[in-house]
């Protein structure tokens, strides 16, 4: 809370002759302990690549070969970080947490979009699949590391749960500054939040905790924190222990991973699922809620209490205050859309805010674009859908009605650039 109120008072200090500065060096971000700025050619990634202002191994996979490629946004780039105790982000050479990347277009439409990264990757991972397409909108973007990263971001904080509760507080801070920092001599007219995975997760959060900050925000597949489940917890460890009798033929197995959550007809991914993110996924949240587990076979409902009051500490209530679309593929094989999005939206209406929230269950989506490379014809990119859902969410918060939460079946076409909500 301290935090928020310096960094609010920070905001209302800024006048407009200071803010009015359009030179790279003059562009501050209030609370940042480094900064560097750039003035750039073009700040998608169509640029940034050829400069060195991105890391295309932070956005790898997110996104399918085919997603459009936006270019010719010139402007400024701001690379800094705010105070921070940990050194899990390397991007730099400056071994420091709570890095952020600022994107402030020359021709500016007054928006802002602020995100944190899917995973726990660093803070240019959102470049390719959001960044890129907002910024050929013309809004400025913000995105941030969310304070620690890497399979080992368990290790920041002093109890458990801390690492992923300073997610959503770096969120906020980030938030607040990028407000502050604008070269336009005026505030946004409109600052929206999107994120994708654990960035999901963080809309989810923001627009439930913080909603006086945003005018809305994208929730694409957003993990499912909830102390008494569903969450991680309770469908990753089923299917991990039933996978390798389901390899040797099992039917039980196969009912039991089903069970589990996973859709009927994602079969084809379990094997990928299980070598690249099933194990991986369990062992470093686990280290993070609960260190002291020592055993194979993970039961959450059987753990300490303590334990379910550090989940508890970042969960959600479904309790929004500003407009929401979801998206989630149905073949989502990490985050198992009836276990996750599908309960989200209960949750949402059980708070009486049905009416801010749009869902759409993409038929054939998965939780990465980059697999739809692989099986075109079992899987559908969600990325066009992402760009469908932002034009949906600017036309709704102009007063336009969005169409009403459905199933969005796979469509005939192209898919790896279009996709139609309605």
């Amino acid at each position: 809370m301290r935090l928020f109120l310096v960094l609010a008072m920070m905001l209302a200090l800024i006048t407009p002759a200071e803010a009015a500065a359009s030179g790279c060096a003059s562009v501050r971000v209030p609370g940042a302990a480094k900064q560097k700025s750039s003035c750039l050619d073009d700040l998608t990634t169509t640029g940034t690549l050829a400069t060195g202002h991105t890391v295309q191994a932070d956005w790898a996979g997110l996104t399918s070969a085919g997603f459009l490629v936006p270019q010719g946004v010139p402007g400024i780039q701001i690379d800094g970080y705010f105070p921070d105790t940990s050194t899990s982000n390397t991007a730099h050479g400056w071994n420091h947490d709570a890095q952020f990347v600022l994107r402030l277009p020359d021709r500016w439409n007054g928006g802002l979009v602020v995100s944190g990264s899917p995973g726990v990757r660093r803070q240019y991972a959102n470049d390719r699949a959001i960044g890129d397409q907002v910024l050929a909108a013309g809004y400025a973007f913000a995105a941030t590391d969310k304070g620690n990263t890497g399979a080992d971001f368990h290790a920041d904080g002093r109890r458990p749960g801390d690492a992923v509760a300073e997610w959503n507080s770096r969120v906020t801070q980030l938030t607040i500054a990028a407000k502050a920092a604008h070269r336009y001599g005026r505030l946004p007219s409109r600052t929206l939040a999107a994120g994708m995975s654990n960035g999901g997760y963080l809309v989810r959060w923001q627009l439930e905790n913080r909603p006086w900050l945003y005018d809305g925000g994208i929730d694409w597949e957003g993990t499912l924190w909830h102390e008494k489940g569903p969450n991680l917890f309770t469908f990753l460890p089923p299917a991990i222990k039933a996978y390798p009798a389901y390899v040797a033929g099992s039917e039980e197995a196969h009912k039991a991973i089903l069970d589990a959550g996973f859709a009927p007809g994602s079969e084809f991914l379990w094997p990928y699922h299980n070598d690249v993110y099933w194990g991986l996924t369990q062992r470093i949240y686990q280290a993070e809620f609960d260190p002291s587990f020592t055993g194979t076979d993970y039961d959450y409902a059987s753990r300490p209490k303590a334990v379910h009051r550090a989940v508890e500490r970042v969960s959600l209530t479904g309790r929004i205050g500003k407009p929401l679309i979801t998206l989630h593929g149905t073949l989502d094989t990490l985050l198992p859309i009836t276990h996750d999005s599908d309960v989200y939206q209960r949750m949402i209406a059980a708070k009486g805010r049905a009416g801010l929230q749009r869902y759409f269950r993409i038929v054939d989506g998965n939780h990465v674009d980059g697999l739809y490379d692989v099986y075109p014809d079992k899987l559908r990119p969600i990325g066009p859908c992402f760009q469908a859902a932002f034009t949906t969410l600017e036309g709704w918060l102009g007063g336009v009605r969005p169409p009403a939460s459905a199933t969005i079946p796979r469509a005939n076409g192209d898919l790896a650039t279009t996709c139609a909500l309605s």
